[in-house]
C-alpha cells in the first residue's frame, strides 16, 4: 500500500477495490455458469449486475477524490478468483460443486466487505462525508450477497452435498462386504474338509480295531 498519509493510503486502496471489482465482473459470469442450482445461477447473476454498479460508484468516488479513475492490480482478489477457477476443473458431484461455488463466492465478499470496511473508516476519519455514504451503499449490497449465499448453503446445497458423500460411503462398505464373502465361503470349505478329514481317520480307526478283535478269535 502507498501513501504518504492517510488520504493518499484512502486513494490506493480505492485503486485496489476498483480493480478487484472489474476483475469480479468477469469472475461472476463462470461461477453463474458452473453452477448446477437454479437459485445459485441467479444468485451470481444478481450480483454481477450489482457489481457493475459497484464499479460505477468507485468511478464517483474518484471523481469527488478529484482524482483519475484508475486502478491497481489487486492481487488479493486475483488469487481468489485463480482459487475458484482450478476448483471448477476437478471432477465433482453438482450438489459439492455449487457447495463449493458459494464457498468461492463468499471468500470474494469477505475480501471486499473487509476492505469496504476500511475505506469507509478512513473517508470517515477525513470527514469525507459524502464518499463514505457512496461506499457505504456498497458495502450493505456485499454483506446482502454474503447473506443470500449463506441462505442458500444452509437452505439445501450442504445438505445435498452431504448426502452424496453419504452414498459413496455406503457404496464403499457394499464393495467391502462383497469382498469378504469369498473369504467366509473359503474359511466354510476348509471346515468342511477338516470335519471330512476327521471322519475317514475315525472310519480307518474303526475298521482297523475291528480287524484287531478278529484275529483274537
Amino acid at each position: 500500500m502507498a501513501g504518504s498519509n492517510l488520504r493518499e493510503a484512502l486513494v490506493d486502496e480505492i485503486r485496489d477495490l476498483y480493480n478487484a471489482e472489474k476483475q469480479l465482473t468477469k469472475a461472476l459470469p463462470k461461477l453463474a455458469k458452473s453452477a448446477t442450482s437454479e437459485e445459485l445461477r441467479e444468485a451470481f447473476e444478481s450480483h454481477l449486475e450489482e457489481t457493475e454498479g459497484h464499479v460505477s460508484r468507485l468511478e464517483r468516488v474518484f471523481e469527488l477524490l478529484d482524482e483519475k479513475p484508475r486502478g491497481k492490480h489487486c492481487a488479493g482478489i486475483a488469487g481468489i478468483i485463480e482459487e475458484g477457477s482450478d476448483m471448477m476443473q476437478e471432477d465433482m458431484e453438482d450438489s459439492v460443486m455449487d457447495a463449493c461455488l458459494i464457498a468461492a463466492g463468499q471468500k470474494a465478499e469477505h475480501y471486499e466487505i473487509t476492505s469496504y470496511g476500511t475505506v469507509i473508516a478512513w473517508a470517515e476519519a477525513l470527514e469525507l462525508t459524502e464518499i463514505a455514504q457512496v461506499l457505504q451503499e456498497t458495502l450493505a449490497e456485499e454483506k446482502a450477497a454474503d447473506e443470500k449465499l449463506t441462505a442458500l448453503a444452509e437452505s439445501g446445497v450442504n445438505e445435498a452435498a452431504t448426502a452424496g458423500a453419504e452414498e459413496a460411503e455406503d457404496d464403499e462398505d457394499m464393495e467391502d462386504e462383497d469382498e469378504e464373502e469369498p473369504a467366509a465361503t473359503s474359511s466354510s470349505s476348509t471346515s468342511e474338509s477338516a470335519v471330512s478329514a476327521r471322519s475317514a481317520n475315525a472310519r480307518g480307526a474303526a475298521a482297523k480295531t475291528t480287524r484287531q478283535r478278529g484275529g483274537r478269535r
